[in-house]
């Protein structure tokens, strides 16, 4: 039998519509890979790249013979629409290289489904409808997306599988890599290709609403794979997708994706089913966040157990620019002590603190290069404090817990300055701190703070669980590019009515 030739390629960006512009700059300095380079990255050890195209070329090379055909990965951290050149030239790159390579036998993609691009809503649609045009409709296409994903009908209509993470924070990408690869290799062994059915709901929950482990958005996905496990093989995957609120697009809205082996009425009957359940849970997608003020007063305590603070306006994950000053300020000027607080993503201040060195003093000027008359920057108030340079970092680390365990992070020239009671961690790449490696790197001990504020939404969960439990997590109510609060936006392109902006939405599968 000749060894199955795949073809591999992927676009990754989550984009806020609120934010700066996706550049060039921002894939080319994270994920822009192509041809041999690609597959010898997703080999490495650790690799750098999205840890599900890892994992797909491991097992795939794990199961068996194969031709893999590495066309093109391009990924960027959380940024605003990717400009038209940019998206266009990915798009036409693996165009060019699946042309060259000949007929292939499959396809897998690796995105993740909330790019938005500055002339079009949906370019993970087109790309996917793109591929699917230089393949021809026989050829099978999957693809991995992140739970956050906006589903559109042009990526059903576009792909035989589709398979999203199914834990936010996410530590599953290996596994639905795996999964992808796993169930790739069952559909080139038979005839019959996939059914795939999508139910959009209007409900446009945030994302500090759909925590995995917890109620709704925990209930509907266990939901889903008991009812995948009670077909006894008939249904592929089951995915449940949360939308990202800040793209803003006509697609924004939880929908339910459901691969069946080759029955569509069982997919289209599971697909209904969740949808019915999704509903009928609704007013569980809102959730309380807890102000600046009692922020300050919990930190300010003193008979208490240790807290986290998730300071939720600014999330870099989410297209926040890391750099936000309220909550920083607030605790610096409630003289809090004992206190962590990452990252604060400031190039100027932290190569200022590399210049100055350890032990010394200096002057430090949050935002000294910040325009906050740009849309995107008003929150990025500058602020000045005297400070002590603690250590310093090139930043150059690997992942230790949670989504980034085991990937290789270049965080930039990075340093841990000394503001009063606070220990501030600086770094030069704009990336959530999900991680403890960011304190860790700087010998910091998360067990003797008593107060860490973490500039991330969600997914420092999994990778501090090993200190605060969910009683000792609180979002707070902070300004910036991910604030969750959805009448404090001027959104123009979402489904209206919804569920929560129009409290009346009605809805029948």
């Amino acid at each position: 039998m000749t060894p199955p030739k795949i073809a591999l390629l992927g676009a990754i960006l989550e984009s806020n519509r609120f934010a700066p512009p996706a550049e060039l700059v921002d894939f080319t300095s994270l994920t822009w890979l192509a041809g041999d380079a690609l597959l010898s990255e997703a080999r490495a050890t650790p690799p750098k790249l999205a840890p599900e195209f890892a994992a797909f070329v491991r097992a795939m090379d794990a199961t068996g013979d194969w031709t893999p055909v590495p066309c093109m990965l391009a990924a960027s951290h959380p940024a605003g629409p990717v400009r038209k050149a940019v998206i266009e030239e990915v798009i036409a790159t693996s165009e060019d290289m699946l042309r060259a390579a000949g007929p292939v036998d499959a396809v897998y993609i690796c995105n993740h489904g909330a790019m938005v691009a500055e002339h079009d809503h949906d370019p993970d649609g087109l790309l996917m409808s793109r591929i699917r045009g230089v393949v021809g409709p026989d050829v099978p296409i999957t693809a991995t997306l992140d739970l956050h994903a906006n589903i559109s009908q042009r990526m059903v209509e576009a792909c035989d599988l589709i398979v999203g993470y199914r834990t936010n924070p996410h530590v599953d990408q290996i596994e639905r890599g795996e999964e992808i690869a796993f169930s790739l290799r069952r559909i080139l062994a038979s005839s019959v290709r996939p059914k795939v059915a999508h139910v959009k709901l209007p409900l446009v929950p945030a994302s500090v609403t759909l925590l995995s482990a917890e109620h709704p958005y925990g209930t509907l996905i266990d939901l889903g794979q008991r009812r995948q496990a009670e077909y006894l093989g008939e249904v592929l995957n089951v995915s449940v997708f949360g939308n990202f609120l800040f793209s803003d697009t006509p697609d924004n809205g939880l929908s339910i994706v459901v691969t069946a082996r080759e029955d569509e009425r069982v997919a289209n009957a599971l697909a209904v089913e969740l949808a019915d359940m999704a509903w009928s849970l609704r007013k569980d997608f809102v959730r309380q966040l807890t102000s600046i003020e009692e922020a300050v007063a919990i930190s300010s305590g003193q008979d208490r157990a240790p807290v986290i603070f998730s300071d939720a306006g600014d999330n870099p994950g989410g297209g926040g620019s890391g750099r936000t000053t309220e909550l920083f300020a607030a605790l610096h000027a409630a003289g809090v002590s004992n206190c962590l607080f990452g990252s604060f993503c400031d190039p100027e201040l932290a190569s200022e603190a590399h210049r100055v060195g350890v032990g010394n003093r200096f002057k430090a000027r949050f935002n000294r290069a910040c325009d906050t008359t740009v849309s995107w920057a008003k929150w990025d108030l500058p602020f000045e404090a005297d400070a002590e340079v603690l250590a310093l970092h090139d930043g150059d680390v690997v992942g230790e817990r949670g989504m980034t365990a085991g990937r290789r992070l270049a965080l930039g020239p990075s340093a841990a300055l000394r503001v009063g009671g606070i220990t501030v961690v600086v770094i030069t790449d704009r990336t959530q701190t999900a991680d403890p490696v960011f304190f860790h790197m700087f010998g910091l001990d998360i067990t003797s703070a008593r107060t860490v504020v973490i500039k991330s939404r969600g997914h420092f969960r999994a990778g501090f669980s090993n200190w605060f439990s969910p009683s000792e997590v609180f979002e707070v109510d902070t300004g910036g590019l991910t604030s969750p609060v959805h009448d404090r936006w001027p959104f123009t392109h979402l489904p209206r009515p919804n569920y929560p902006m129009d409290e009346d939405t009605a809805w029948t599968a």
